[in-house]
């Protein structure tokens, strides 16, 4: 079983991405394990197949990783068990959000381990999607949080994509919600920050979409001028009279040079993605589009998203389409 989570010949910014006219694509589904919300997909190529990780859960919300399958990338047919589900303390309340990359045969799935106090990265590993071993937390007292206006003042850490390849004779991976930053590994289980919570490499941006909140979301891809490419995902919030927040959730990009591997490039300022449908303005969290899978397929890159944290949906990008080409000039 042959995995592609790497993909090449990208450009940035990468799009006009057009969401599918039959939105969404996968929904909860009554009486099960995953009955009451379904999102927010890590997504890889296997065997000539999109390959789907996405979370799930029933009334309880506590989070599992199912699976499902799609010869064309917009039909997909689950399978009726999760693959990962939460057995650890650190993860007790879920396990959550998957970012995935297969390097020389083994696949390494990041997710969140949720206990209702910490949201913690965590790791684990296969080489057939189904048989996992846990690696547990990979950092203590990091906060991604750090720089913004809501620090948690403990550990806080999610979402990280890691590289299929190594630079400086490093394993990278970048991470974070709040703010990214990045981390190297020896040995792709052991991971180290390569900074303090207080120095990240992307952060939000006043008066942008992504004001109040930046979050990695899918693994790269490779530009053609040899640039990583990263979608993104991005927040602002309003308060409300009774001190909670409305948030609105966006997808954006940004762009590494690998020679210059701890500093972002460029970013879009403004998104690509944003809440327009019903799913999108309605659901657990309201007024969301949330991306966390990107695979090139059949000539067309397809974009994988939560909407409002309870349906799935997709977004593609056909390359022989270009940004402006509705300019008749």
């Amino acid at each position: 079983m042959a995995g592609t989570s790497f993909f090449k010949d990208a450009t940035f910014p990468l799009g006009p991405f057009v969401p599918y006219k039959n939105n969404p694509i996968l929904k909860p589904l009554g009486g099960s394990w995953e009955s009451a919300n379904l999102y927010n997909p890590a997504a890889l190529v296997v065997d000539n197949e999109v390959v789907l990780l996405y979370r799930a859960h029933a009334d309880d919300i506590v989070s599992h990783i199912g699976i499902a399958h799609s010869k064309d990338g917009y039909s997909f047919e689950r399978e009726s068990s999760p693959i990962l589900s939460p057995t650890e303390d650190y993860e007790r309340y879920g396990c959550e959000d998957p970012r995935i990359t297969a390097i020389d045969g083994t696949y390494y799935l990041t997710y969140t381990g949720w206990d209702r106090a910490r949201a913690q990265l965590c790791l684990a590993t296969s080489t057939d999607l189904h048989h996992w071993t846990k690696h547990g937390p990979m950092f203590e007292n990091f906060d991604t949080f750090a720089v913004t206006d809501s620090p948690t003042g403990g550990n806080w850490n999610k979402a990280g994509v890691i590289l299929p390849f190594q630079i400086e004779d490093k394993w990278w991976m970048y991470f974070g919600e709040g703010s990214v930053y990045w981390a190297t590994s020896d040995d792709l289980l052991h991971w180290t920050p390569g900074t303090s919570d207080k120095e990240p490499i992307y952060r939000p941006m006043e008066y942008s979409f992504d004001a109040d909140l930046v979050e990695i979301g899918a693994p790269p891809v490779l530009t053609s001028n040899g640039l990583l490419l990263f979608l993104a995902n991005g927040a602002t919030r309003q308060a409300r009279p009774d001190g909670t927040y409305d948030v609105d959730y966006r997808c954006g990009q940004f762009v590494i040079d690998p020679d210059k591997p701890r500093e972002v490039l460029a970013r879009m300022t403004t998104s690509w993605l944003h809440p327009q449908t019903f799913e999108e303005v309605n659901g657990l969290i309201p007024n969301v589009t949330f991306v966390e899978g990107l695979v090139y397929f059949h000539d067309l890159w397809f974009a994988y998203y939560g909407q409002s944290d309870t349906t799935l949906a997709t977004a593609v990008f056909d390359p022989k389409t270009t940004w402006g080409q509705t300019l008749n000039i």
